[in-house]
């Protein structure tokens, strides 16, 4: 895949970058070398290699989904500076 001005123009605009028109055929050249890099990676042989999200091996503490000390609108709202019809009221921010 190979990325020409007018793509890298069309890129900058959606990024909302300004990008000079003097700095295209760069910004173009860049691209290209990025997805070159990408496509390198493609030719890696990952057979056998398990999926990762960390580089350390380690599991999340898990707890029991269970309900406790429900039912307590009242006592958390009594806290609440401003508190209608059983929900926190908060200033308008968006008009």
């Amino acid at each position: 895949m190979s990325i020409d001005v007018e793509t890298a123009a069309k890129v900058a605009k959606l990024a909302r970058i300004r990008v000079d028109d003097a700095a295209l055929p760069g910004l173009a050249q860049e691209f290209n070398t990025i997805l070159g890099f990408i496509e390198q990676l493609n030719e890696v042989d990952v057979t056998g290699v398990e999926p990762m999200t960390s580089v350390t091996p380690q599991r999340l503490k898990r707890r029991a989904d269970v309900v406790t000390e429900g039912d307590q609108q009242d006592r958390i709202l009594s806290n609440a500076p401003d508190a209608r019809e059983g929900f926190f009221a908060v200033p308008k921010v968006v008009e």
